[in-house]
């Protein structure tokens, strides 16, 4: 090859070697898409989003249970609003105050959906289906143990002067609705799949 052709050919590479720096300080600057490992972010909202259809399907089951046993159907959502309302909220039979009690309970719901969504979808996003119902029921059942036997249990009465929510709601009920909260966030937690814009599903 003659100096020439060196030459040229030199030039060449330190052409591409700029080019590739300013593309490279393009992506630090606009950031990497799509993230790199874990998008902890996107997963928190989509817990929070896929929190309400959970609580919405453990309200359900609240309602229909109600009904079998001659209850209110919102008894649940009743025993609930003694937490800010006190012994009064037993009585209430209907209107804005049970709808406000709704809407608290799905919110709370909600906020509950996110440590069940990023275990799902963390360190259980790739264990067996077995392994994820035995995860979701865990994680259930300490947060059943953690809002009923060490918060309420002695915040209410504090509080309220009372300890409604623990005595009037069964164990096995309350258990029971913090698992079929957790089931459904197993069932739905595919809706909540990362998916980066443009990507096609037959890709992935």
């Amino acid at each position: 090859m003659s100096r020439e052709a060196k030459q040229r050919a030199l030039e060449e590479l330190r052409g591409q070697v700029a080019r590739l720096e300013m593309e490279l300080s393009q992506e630090q600057r606009v950031g990497q898409w799509p993230p790199r490992g874990y998008y902890t972010a996107y997963h928190v909202l989509a817990g929070f989003v896929l929190g309400m259809l959970g609580a919405g399907t453990s309200l359900l089951f609240n309602v229909i249970g109600s009904l079998l046993v001659g209850q209110h159907p919102l008894q649940l959502i009743r025993v609930y609003l003694t937490f800010p309302l006190g012994e009064d909220a037993l009585t209430i039979d209907g209107g804005v105050t049970l709808a406000v009690g709704c809407c608290l309970y799905l919110c709370t719901g909600m906020l509950l959906g996110i440590p069940f969504h990023l275990l799902l979808t963390g360190k259980l996003a790739k264990a067996s289906y077995v392994a994820r119902l035995l995860g979701v029921s865990a994680l259930a059942l300490a947060i059943w143990l953690l809002n009923f036997y060490v918060l309420l249990s002695w915040l209410q009465p504090l509080l309220f002067g009372g300890n409604w929510i623990v005595h009037l709601i069964p164990w096995w009920v309350a258990l029971l609705t913090h698992l079929v909260f957790g089931w459904t966030m197993l069932l739905v937690q595919p809706l909540g799949e990362f998916v980066p814009y443009g990507t096609k599903l037959e890709d992935r």
